[in-house]
């Protein structure tokens, strides 16, 4: 494991002492990311989705110096806070983009609000929690959640795929759960059954008596793990023998994923899943944003497609960077024009226009996709259709929507 990442990234052409604020020329801008643990591929691409956004901003923002400050995480709730804590009372950032693994968003959402003169904007953490109960004034999430990532995607498989009966393996924590419920919310609804569930920690090493717990009489299973996890279930799963259907979590398909060394990951060739992008998406916007990703990195230092982390990453730099511009660096009176310029906002992001709603959530389009082999041997995904406007209660009333429960191991009951 690594040791607290305490490197300091300067965009100004000279880095400017730990006293510097806003008032005197400088922006200070913290950024968490899960670089040590099962996540930390993601959390690199992350990284790398930010920096390809101040690339493209450049030196100055709104007349302002950007100094960047990268804090390690582990994925954990706690590590979460330790970070968030010493970029806001060591650092004195003016600003935090971050997390991005669910349990910690719930956390920092906590945090902000002990710390009101601090601006929050998630990287791309998703449990529906974090916005959806006791939001915090100052934590601003541009990317939708878990739920949303699931929208169209039960809905596919039992009316397109005919699977009728799926069994589901994921991790067992916030996240998880809200991506699952996301997509048993379309299936249920659709007729479909699930008839087992399945939950493992995250950073599980040995996954065969989860493989060996898993039903024979099922058209599918369903799979919610990502990164380290992922990757681990796939090679065992391929030296049992298993060849069931499989429906991939967001996660689950991600270039982090994809991109994985080994041949286990073939196995997801024509997996469905859904998400907030898609690979190979023809939309002109989306492929400028493949270029200048790609662009910002050699080869070797990054997928050949950004991920949804770096996606997440780089919409929430833009969102920050954009309002920064338009209240020209100032941030007094509490940051008060700066965030009413963030409420308002509608990001023209590379994966469809993005607003917020009253709980500073956002409001996108969701892809229904399915992994893809390109000519040159890499695996990508592939958009089967878009579904627009996705709120956080999945389209239904909100008052209808918080009688399902908060997102948990049993939520949706499907029989």
């Amino acid at each position: 494991m690594r040791n607290t990442l305490l490197a300091t990234v300067s965009l100004a052409a000279m880095l400017v002492t730990g006293a510097a604020s806003a008032q005197d020329g400088t922006i200070k801008v913290g950024v968490l990311a899960t670089l040590e643990g099962t996540y930390t591929v993601l959390g690199e691409d992350g990284v790398r989705g930010l920096k390809t956004a101040m690339n493209e901003v450049g030196d100055k923002v709104g007349g302002k110096n950007i100094e960047l400050i990268i804090q390690s995480t582990d994925a954990s709730p706690d590590s979460a806070v330790r970070g968030a804590r010493k970029l806001v009372e060591q650092d004195k950032v003016d600003i935090v983009i971050g997390p991005l693994s669910g349990s910690e968003g719930i956390a920092l959402r906590d945090y902000a609000k002990t710390q009101p003169q601090v601006t929050i904007l998630n990287g791309i953490s998703g449990a529906q929690e974090t916005t959806f109960v006791d939001p915090a004034e100052n934590f601003f999430r541009f990317n939708m959640d878990g739920a949303q990532w699931g929208a169209g995607l039960g809905e596919y498989v039992f009316n397109d795929k005919g699977w009728k009966n799926v069994a589901a393996v994921a991790e067992d924590y916030s996240f998880g759960y809200t991506n699952f419920l996301g997509f048993a919310h379309g299936y249920c609804d659709a007729g479909g059954k699930i008839v087992e569930r399945l939950w493992v920690p995250l950073g599980t090493k040995d996954f065969g008596s989860i493989i060996a717990a898993l039903p024979d009489d099922v058209d599918a299973i369903y799979l919610g793990l990502g990164g380290g996890d992922a990757v681990n279930f796939l090679n065992q799963y391929q030296q049992a023998g298993g060849d069931a259907n499989l429906i991939g979590g967001t996660i689950m398909v991600d270039g982090t994923v994809l991109s994985a060394k080994g041949d286990a990951k073939k196995a997801l060739i024509g997996t469905p899943s859904s998400g907030p992008q898609a690979d190979t998406w023809d939309d002109p916007k989306w492929q400028a944003y493949v270029k200048s990703y790609q662009d910002s990195f050699p080869p070797d230092q990054r997928f050949p497609s950004p991920s949804l982390l770096a996606t997440g990453y780089y919409n929430a730099t833009h969102a920050a960077m954009q309002c920064l511009n338009d209240v020209k660096g100032d941030l007094s009176d509490g940051q008060k024009s700066f965030r009413q310029c963030l409420t308002g906002l509608e990001l023209d992001a590379p994966n469809g226009k993005i607003v917020l709603d009253g709980n500073r959530q956002a409001v996108g389009s969701n892809f229904v996709i399915e992994v893809v082999e390109l000519d040159d041997g890499n695996l990508a995904t592939k958009m089967v259709k878009k579904v627009d406007n996705v709120t956080q209660t999945l389209g239904q009333d909100e008052a209808e929507f918080r009688k399902l429960g908060l997102p948990s191991r049993d939520i949706l009951e499907c029989s």
